[in-house]
């Protein structure tokens, strides 16, 4: 006996089964009228746009879009229409979205369509795009600082053997010179004897500094304390950097001790701070830091080279005409120099790569055009007797973060790590990548308690300039700003007299804690 064929479900039990279907997906799905008004929404879309379906439904989809496309919508759906010519129809494609709070991401999308009541809809299957594209540009990154350190380590070695040849070379130059001088009475011949002699040397100090970068040098390391380096060489630097140069310090008394070969050490200050001269051909100021810092994972972002630990750092900053990317990329290859003929050989930051390499540490230059040049050196603190360092901070959260702030930061990487370490702490965060885009945020967004912005950003507009126009939108708003030049190159009195705080990059997230508690605790600016 055949089975009795079950009834045909419902119009209400299919309508449920479809709601449940809807409401269950983890892809935003949206469906809109001929007209392009919003007529259903899911929970995935309430999240990933941040809307209450009351503030979408009944609204053109081009809400959720920022520009070109929210101007373009309208008259796609019109084309479509018309012409029956599908543009994104059953096939889709990469676009952007615009969030509640103004921010943008990227987002595939692909839609169909369908007919009732006779009247066309259509329906938007919309996937996040962020995760992956932050993947993508990691990894492009990652593949550039490997390239940069493959290349560095080859012009290493071949610098290293052509130096290691010349040596021999020069080795046997010298040496015979020494023997015919004894052989020649006559005054004239031992005047060009001693020229060539004198030729020979300087291209053996030539060599020296080649081994230097290359990592081939022998190094007489002693444990040595930075600061009593840096006091015995800054009336020296005074008289070399000239007066139109105001040399200055900011030591850390409790700086651990390093292991280093001390004449390496004042050599590279030497070629570092003379190189920050040359940069300020007008004067201006030069800075020395010394300070203790922990790497931990947090930094990696900042410091791929390094392992987690404790290292000392010496800074030396300038306020010279900086450097574009193309060339901060290059500044430690033997040879490279930007300086007119005969003003350099090229060899000065080859020399502090690999003096800092060979001691197991590590460089780094922060350097915009027109905005100066910071060169931060890490040495690996070693064991024995060291003034007592202050405790660090412990704090990695914070109890009482339940403000709302704004980022803004130009460089999409430390954007991305800057808001990661925000919501950890507890804030809500919104972010902007340039100043004029942060001040329109500004002013359609109510709730910002503090702005967190970069000192020095792109765009014409600072972050001191953000601060202020932020201030004028909406007295009593507080400001952090942040900066990777050295700490007296942007304490200004300016800023001191504006009430505003500068945290020096890179920094520990216990230090980014008790700014920001500081600063949101501290009374507004008149």
């Amino acid at each position: 006996m055949l089975p009795t064929p079950r009834p045909p479900p419902s119009a209400e039990a299919q309508a449920a089964k479809l709601r449940s279907i809807l409401e269950s997906a983890v892809t935003a799905i949206i469906t809109i009228d001929d007209r392009g008004l919003i007529e259903n929404i899911n929970p995935a879309t309430e999240r990933l746009f941040a809307y209450d379906p009351a503030e979408l439904i009944g609204q053109n989809v081009k809400v959720l879009m920022p520009e070109p496309y929210k101007a373009q919508h309208d008259g796609y759906i019109t084309n479509y229409q018309t012409t029956s010519v599908k543009k994104i129809i059953g096939i889709g494609r990469e676009v952007s979205g615009r969030r509640r709070d103004g921010t943008t991401f990227p987002l595939h999308l692909s839609v169909s369509e369908f007919e009732a009541d006779g009247r066309r809809y259509f329906t938007g299957m919309i996937h996040d795009l962020s995760d992956r594209r932050h993947v993508e540009e990691a990894l492009r990154e990652s593949e550039r600082r490997l390239a940069q350190a493959q290349k560095m380590e080859a012009v290493g070695q071949l610098t290293g053997g052509i130096a290691h040849d010349f040596n021999n070379l020069l080795l046997v130059i010298t040496g015979n010179h020494e023997l015919l001088e004894q052989r020649l009475d006559r005054e004239d011949q031992k005047v060009l004897l001693k020229e060539a002699h004198d030729a020979a040397v300087l291209g053996s100090k030539l060599t020296d500094q080649l081994l230097t970068f290359a990592r081939r040098r022998y190094m007489d390391t002693q444990v040595i304390h930075l600061n009593e380096q840096v006091v015995g060489i800054a009336d020296m630097l005074r008289r070399t950097l000239g007066e139109h140069i105001s040399l200055s310090t900011a030591l850390d008394p409790s700086a651990w001790p390093i292991l280093v070969d001390p004449g390496q050490f004042q050599s590279a200050i030497v070629n570092m701070a003379v190189n920050g001269r040359d940069a300020m051909g007008q004067g201006g100021k030069l800075v020395i830091e010394t300070r203790n810092i922990v790497l931990d994972g947090g930094h990696a972002d900042f410091h791929t080279e390094l392992t987690p630990g404790e290292y000392v750092q010496l800074s030396i900053s300038d306020t010279g005409s900086g450097m574009s990317p193309e060339i901060r990329d290059r500044v430690f290859e033997p040879f490279f120099t930007t300086k007119e003929m005969g003003r350099g050989t090229g060899l000065g930051l080859a020399m502090v790569y690999g003096f800092v390499k060979q001691s197991g540490g590590h460089v780094t230059i922060y350097s915009e055009p027109g905005h100066g040049t910071s060169i931060n050196i890490y040495f690996p603190r070693v064991d024995g007797v060291a003034p007592e360092a202050s405790p660090q901070p412990k704090g990695r959260i914070d109890p009482h973060a339940r403000e709302i702030i704004l980022v803004v930061e130009d460089d999409d990487r430390v954007r991305r790590l800057t808001i990661t370490r925000l919501k950890l702490i507890g804030y809500q965060v919104l972010e902007a990548s340039d100043g004029p885009k942060a001040l329109d945020l500004l002013s359609k967004t109510l709730l910002v308690d503090l702005v967190f912005t970069d000192l020095i950003m792109p765009g014409g507009m600072s972050g001191r300039e953000v601060a202020a126009r932020a201030r004028q939108l909406k007295p009593g708003i507080k400001v952090l700003l942040t900066s990777g030049y050295a700490e007296e190159l942007v304490h200004g009195d300016d800023l001191q007299r504006e009430q505003l705080k500068v945290l020096r990059k890179p920094y520990h997230q216990a230090d980014l804690v008790a700014a920001l508690r500081d600063v949101l605790t501290a009374k507004s600016a008149a």
